[in-house]
């Protein structure tokens, strides 16, 4: 039997040694600026048409504009106790490793996804500080959406075409897709049959439970135990970690960071699915998703020199392995 952890390592501080693994890279299929600008973006079709298509484009989005319209003026004006707030919400993660986490030095929430939301809360109030961030477990993403907890998520959070109808997503700002996670003495392979008998650990809600479940791929079929889903997807990692379970199936960037900070687990097999993270916003604020959307737009200009180079170069690069030298932020995807 594998051995208990080190309760170092079942606690996950944000130590550890790098390690490279292999992610796609996000290419902009000859779209892109010649003089290394932003990938242009592409249209899909609207009316009945694009109606019936939906599934197959669900990282349309709408097109960018910075007019405040009814949502932004609410942002604006929220007042707490007879006082504006002048903040944005947002819901984030505090568990992801380069992602959303809290500096073990300071205390602050940092990471890729944060360095966004201070871009958001920059564009509408002038203040990239001018955020109040809400930590919330993957499960209720969307339920802090739609109860108005939060006024957008940015939370490594997949678009895809059972979240659409529940909530509004900007256009794509990284490239992911599911891989597994295991015990670097783990005899598993990768998502195939050496899975069979093994016990396999999701995080509730996510798209990792989602493969899970389906009939012709999913851990019936490959023979595998799938547990309980959990709150949260560093939960697994614990899981994994106390040999509670033989494997986690997670988004292969949020399982970058965690191999960065536990060298006892590695990721195997290739990524399985193609996935695009969205900032996700209530469905009836138009005008806030044009308004991210615009900010994503600057947020790709300038090729190396961008915010998002520099914040994947900050955040991600060390622990990423890609087919081409400079990746590229995925080419947006506008309604027509």
């Amino acid at each position: 039997m594998r051995s208990l952890r080190s309760a170092a390592a079942v606690t996950v501080c944000a130590l550890g040694v790098a390690t490279a693994i292999t992610v796609p890279a996000m290419m902009d299929d000859g779209d892109g600026d010649a003089k290394g600008g932003a990938p242009r973006p592409r249209t899909v079709r609207a009316g009945a048409e694009a109606a019936a298509d939906s599934c197959r484009d669900p990282e349309a989005s709408l097109r960018p504009s910075s007019a405040s319209g009814p949502a932004i003026k609410r942002i604006k004006n929220r007042e707490v106790n007879g006082h504006k707030l002048n903040k944005l919400i947002a819901g984030v993660d505090q568990n992801s490793y380069r992602w959303g986490y809290r500096d073990p030095a300071t205390g602050d929430l940092t990471g890729f996804d944060i360095d966004l939301v201070h871009a958001i809360a920059e564009d509408i109030f002038g203040d990239p500080d001018a955020v109040i961030f809400r930590t919330i477990p993957t499960s209720q993403r969307i339920k802090a959406l739609q109860e108005g907890k939060v006024d957008v998520v940015v939370r490594t959070m997949t678009i895809n075409c059972e979240r659409i109808k529940d909530v509004a997503f900007s256009t794509a700002y990284f490239q992911a897709g599911q891989q597994v996670l295991v015990p670097d003495d783990s005899s598993i392979t990768g998502y195939n049959k050496t899975l069979r008998g093994k016990k396999v650990c999701t995080a509730q809600g996510s798209t990792a439970e989602a493969e899970l479940d389906k009939p012709d791929t999913g851990a019936e079929q490959l023979g595998a135990i799938k547990v309980k889903p959990v709150p949260n997807q560093l939960d697994c990692l614990v899981r994994l970690q106390l040999g509670e379970v033989d494997a986690v199936i997670t988004d292969n960037a949020l399982a970058a960071g965690q191999a960065a900070q536990d060298p006892s687990v590695k990721l195997v097999g290739s990524r399985f699915t193609d996935e695009f993270y969205g900032v996700a916003m209530n469905k009836d604020d138009d005008d806030l998703v044009r308004r991210v959307n615009k900010v994503l737009e600057n947020y790709r200009q300038g090729g190396a020199g961008s915010p998002w180079m520099q914040a994947y170069q900050k955040w991600l690069a060390k622990d990423f392995s890609t087919t081409q030298e400079n990746p590229t932020p995925p080419v947006p995807e506008y309604k027509d």
